[in-house]
């Protein structure tokens, strides 16, 4: 059932988001050649705790055993999602996508962002480019009125007209009391179907666009999501609320 949020909620999910923003502000700052992703992720970590927050992901996931160990996702090149902190260190021309969620008094915020690492290829740049606009293009979309597929139709159509492609077994969601919440909202779709948007709905819309093919595979870890073509990919994300009518970035 998809929770519409009140004034008081959007304002509680504002603050979460608040601190998503300026987490990737600060952590994108710091990417360079020779950094690893986990003196990142505890960039992060302590960030999000000093200001009164909880993040997300660490402890996260359904299977007990493999519960995700990290405050930030940092998934590299031909990695989509979910790519695991490690002392792996960031080479010149590679793209990270950083992922983070926050939990504040009880409501969450999620958002991402691709960076380059030094100077990367045209080919990744105008990857970055087009994915980030396909962001822009899906939360115009998010109007009362409109359906949660037209999001996803217009982010496949945009993406798909400049030659990339949208993954598909990866969606964005609904946010509020949880982190993932109906409704699903996928990437690609058919105009003018799935569940009506109305003033109050919450969501984190999230393209995740590879340079290939849109076919994914899971790595051994359980967690990292990469392109089955090796090929690279970008992830950009923001978490927006319907007020008035018309969408709002609260990651902003």
């Amino acid at each position: 059932m998809i929770q519409l949020k009140t004034k008081r909620e959007i304002e509680l999910i504002r603050e979460s988001c608040k601190i998503v923003a300026e987490v990737l502000k600060l952590v994108g700052a710091q990417i360079r050649p020779g950094v690893t992703t986990l003196v990142l992720d505890k960039l992060a970590e302590d960030y999000i705790r000093t200001f009164g927050g909880l993040p997300a992901f660490k402890g996260y996931g359904s299977q007990k055993n493999n519960l995700f160990p990290a405050t930030l996702c940092t998934s590299i090149d031909s990695a989509v999602v979910h790519g695991i902190p490690s002392k792996r260190m960031l080479k010149e021309g590679e793209i990270v996508s950083i992922d983070v969620g926050v939990k504040k008094e009880g409501y969450f915020g999620d958002g991402a962002w691709t960076f380059p690492v030094g100077e990367i290829s045209t080919e990744k740049q105008r990857l970055l480019k087009v994915t980030e606009e396909s962001l822009c293009k899906g939360i115009e979309k998010a109007t009362v009125g409109n359906r949660v597929h037209d999001i996803s139709f217009a982010v496949q159509s945009y993406v798909e007209t400049n030659g990339f492609s949208v993954v598909r077994e990866l969606v964005g969601h609904g946010v509020g009391k949880e982190l993932h919440e109906p409704p699903n909202v996928p990437n690609f779709g058919k105009p003018g179907t799935g569940p009506e948007l109305k003033n109050g709905m919450t969501l984190a819309i999230e393209p995740m666009v590879n340079c290939g093919g849109y076919q994914v595979n899971m790595e051994s870890d359980g967690w990292t999501v990469v392109t089955r073509d090796g090929l690279p990919s970008a992830h950009f994300e923001h978490t927006i609320a319907i007020v008035d009518g018309k969408p709002e970035i609260l990651t902003q």
